[in-house]
């Protein structure tokens, strides 16, 4: 087996400058996105950056790819999240808890509630794939929150998301409806 060159200083320095501009490209698409929303232009989020288009291109092949990258995180938290909710509150609380966190975040970033809802069911995509991890952990907390025989049988986990994007939608037309309609949401899910 013929062993790798060594590594030379130049390449080394370049791929440590490859991962500095991939987060500053992810610092600027966060920022943009809070302020523009989703479908901000790449063009927007490199001169945010401070670097040129082709840098974000190198990068993330496509804006979808970029939302994906700048929720990896925020993906693997809902995820965490789950695991602690259903640690330490009642099935029905967890479920609550997490959906209202889940509107949270979609609403974080104009947009991407419209963005995330045709993901729910498509995972094939870049976004669809990371998303499923947190349909997963969704899907767990209302099958438990089902057992205990506190939430509706008839609801799956795809309807559950549909319903929590709908509100994101609403809320992020209508922020001081947040509460209301996400109460809205978790009474109309109970078991009656």
């Amino acid at each position: 087996m013929a062993s790798q060159p060594p590594t030379t200083r130049t390449e080394r320095r370049d791929r440590v400058d490859a991962l500095r501009n991939r987060e500053r490209l992810l610092r600027a698409a966060r920022a943009v996105y809070s302020e523009e929303g989703t479908d901000a232009p790449l063009k927007t989020v490199a001169e945010r950056a401070g670097l040129g288009v082709g840098t974000v291109y190198r990068h993330f092949a496509t804006q979808e790819t970029l939302v994906e990258a700048v929720l990896t995180d925020h993906l693997a938290e809902m995820d965490g999240l789950a695991a602690t909710l259903r640690d330490t509150r009642g099935p029905d609380d967890a479920l609550a808890d997490w959906l209202a966190e889940f509107v949270a975040r979609l609403t974080m970033y104009r947009g991407l509630a419209r963005l995330v809802m045709p993901q729910l069911r498509d995972h094939g995509s870049p976004l669809g794939r990371a998303c499923q991890r947190m349909r997963t952990a969704g899907a767990e907390l209302l099958a438990q929150a089902q057992r205990d025989g506190s939430m509706r049988a008839d609801v799956d986990v795809v309807t559950l998301l549909t319903l929590a994007n709908a509100t994101a939608l609403v809320v992020e037309q209508r922020p001081d409806q947040a509460g209301l309609v996400l109460s809205v949401l978790i009474d109309g899910l109970r078991r009656r």
